[in-house]
């Protein structure tokens, strides 16, 4: 099997210089983790994920509240706080290498890309439904 049997065409992305409120709202409501940044080009320049929002959450455990969190992902942007350089895999690639690769770099997702451009997304929930089609 390769990437493309298995990831979801459907990317829900952000551009680096948006809102992070923008990127929240979107993760929320599309109840996602991981989210590719697009720059010039609409090439893949980052990954956000939920992680990366939760420093919104630290501040309002440390008692700053709900309006100070506001405030913050209002103000920053997603560039300010994502992962930069992403690792990315191709739709040809077999699965059980870019599998490899999300174990051993321990991360949730890798951007699909084809000629320089996004084409979809394979996640650790891909490999779930992908067991739970084959009933393994």
């Amino acid at each position: 099997m390769q990437v493309r049997d298995v990831m979801s065409p459907e990317v829900a992305t952000v551009r680096r210089g948006d809102k992070l409120v923008i990127a929240d709202d979107l993760m929320s409501l599309g109840r996602i983790r991981h989210t590719p940044v697009l720059g010039d080009g609409d090439r893949v320049v980052g990954i956000l994920s939920q992680r990366d929002l939760f420093h919104g959450a630290l501040a309002r455990a440390i008692g700053y509240g709900a309006h100070a969190k506001q405030k913050l992902l209002t103000h920053l942007t997603v560039e300010e706080v994502m992962t930069t350089d992403p690792i990315t895999t191709t739709p040809e690639t077999p699965l059980s290498d870019a599998a490899r690769v999300m174990l051993e770099r321990k991360i949730g997702c890798l951007p699909v890309v084809e000629r320089g451009k996004l084409v979809g997304i394979l996640t650790e929930g891909d490999f779930v439904r992908l067991v739970l089609e084959r009933r393994v």
